[in-house]
């Protein structure tokens, strides 16, 4: 398993490889950590999130999302440049090349779980039916908790 986080002490990012799985999680950055790894796991299977405990994770494709932009931007200014010199067929083929592609990279690519509250990304991790896709009324939550939060400690 791999865990890219913010750290909530210290506010930088970390990537930590705890071995074997349940193993504590530490900042690399500063004397941050958290010990209670053997209840975050129900079997093999990750059900709270490694840094902060919360229980609500969702399932993403393992994929950089600038990269994933970048490529349909490309896709789309390489098609517009072909309409642009009057080649229809040859703007209709790069954007059906460039559609070909990203679905065989959404086949193959692994998925992570990524955790609502503190957003962080657990990889190369056992998954199961129970690791649902992302629902935008619980991350709505979070945020609006967030913001609350930081409300009442600037007061």
């Amino acid at each position: 398993m791999q865990i890219i986080f913010q750290c909530p002490a210290c506010e930088k990012r970390s990537l930590v490889r705890p071995q074997p799985s349940s193993a504590a999680v530490s900042c690399g950055h500063c004397d941050w950590s958290r010990d209670t790894g053997a209840t975050d796991f129900e079997g093999d299977y990750c059900r709270r999130c490694r840094v902060c405990g919360c229980e609500d994770l969702w399932r993403q494709k393992d994929f950089p999302p600038a990269l994933g932009l970048a490529f349909v931007a490309t896709g789309g200014l390489l098609s517009t440049i072909a309409w642009a010199w009057h080649e229809p067929i040859w703007a209709l083929g790069i954007l059906m090349v460039f559609a070909l592609v990203d679905g065989l990279l959404y086949t193959f690519m692994s998925d992570m779980l990524v955790c609502y509250r503190c957003r962080a990304r657990h990889r190369k991790t056992e998954l199961d039916e129970n690791h649902i896709a992302f629902n935008l009324e619980l991350n709505e939550r979070y945020i609006q908790m967030k913001k609350r939060q930081d409300d009442a400690e600037r007061k």
